[in-house]
């Protein structure tokens, strides 16, 4: 593999989990190299591929200049990949982007992100996300994401995540945040990102036009939150007590966090801890509205209430 660089003043180390991703990684490794922004250094976290995942980031490797490493992941799933690389503090770099094996960026991808960066402070912890593009096998389109028109906020934040971890980018200071989660257990990396950095007073811009395609096949994790049917399943989710456990496990991590969030942050954080306990509906409504959480739709929003009622919060 090629060796490590320095830090330029602007250089972004990307973090990709692999596993298995021999079918479609050559198409988001040379998006890569068409990034307008060339100052990047890859890092490859692979969980066990059988396939050649290796040989593919090893050629790769060969063929362009920057640095390029590999290495074994801990083979506890995708977010525990993501937080082991984002959690190294070996990897030294002025701004960070996860990345998933199966995607493709659109070429200014980076470029626009760090004209982002360039207005926020760097002790500020910052992150950018974005719309995506939803492409097929072949790379056909298929339509977008949803367009989300609600500021983020920890708010939205503590109850939704609006940023796919495959078009976030975010700098040192919530790099810092992430890695003193420590071991604590998360749900998704990228979800556990935007709660940090808006919690801890950080900012969050979120980019409505999309920075890459995002490759929709039988093979993804999570697939995109469109459409009826991504509604429904969230709905059946929700019955199912699979967002209360979501949150539990979320809320857990942030207690732990406590010393680095806002005044403002730990008063919602501690009204929807009381909205989730408290036995009595009328209070469960009661605290639920003065937390101030929100989602991104009218729709989302009575589902909370629901959820609250039903004591699946």
């Amino acid at each position: 593999m090629s060796a490590p660089q320095e830090p330029s003043g602007k250089h972004v180390a990307i973090f990709l989990a692999t596993l298995d991703g021999e079918r479609f990684l050559s198409d988001q490794l040379q998006s890569y190299a068409l990034q307008t922004h060339d100052d990047w250094s890859l890092h490859v976290s692979d969980d066990g591929s059988s396939d050649a995942t290796r040989g593919i980031v090893e050629k790769f490797s060969t063929e362009q200049s920057r640095s390029v490493t590999f290495r074994d992941g801990p083979r506890q799933g995708f977010c525990r990949n993501f937080m082991s690389l984002v959690q190294d503090q070996r990897i030294e770099a002025d701004y960070f982007a996860f990345s998933d094996q199966d995607d493709i960026w659109y070429a200014d991808k980076l470029e626009r992100a760090l004209s982002y960066f360039q207005s926020v402070p760097r002790t500020t912890p910052a992150m950018y996300c974005s719309r995506t593009e939803l492409v097929d096998e072949s790379r056909r389109h298929a339509g977008f994401s949803p367009l989300f028109v609600k500021p983020p906020a920890f708010q939205n934040a503590l109850v939704q995540n609006i940023g796919g971890g495959n078009t976030m980018v975010f700098n040192a200071a919530a790099k810092f945040l992430l890695e003193a989660t420590g071991d604590t257990t998360v749900v998704s990396h990228d979800w556990w990102t935007y709660q940090i950095v808006s919690a801890a007073g950080g900012t969050v811009f979120y980019d409505p036009r999309p920075s890459i395609e995002y490759r929709q096949h039988s093979d993804n994790i999570l697939g995109s939150n469109r459409g009826f049917r991504a509604r429904a399943f969230r709905m059946r989710l929700m019955f199912a007590g699979r967002v209360k456990a979501w949150n539990d496990t979320n809320l857990r991590a942030l207690q732990t966090l406590r010393s680095h969030l806002t005044a403002g942050s730990l008063e919602t954080l501690d009204k929807f801890i009381a909205a989730r306990d408290a036995n009595w509906l009328p209070a469960r409504i009661f605290y639920l509205v003065r937390s101030r959480v929100y989602r991104q739709s009218v729709l989302a929003d009575l589902g909370l209430m629901v959820a609250a009622a039903l004591r699946k919060l």
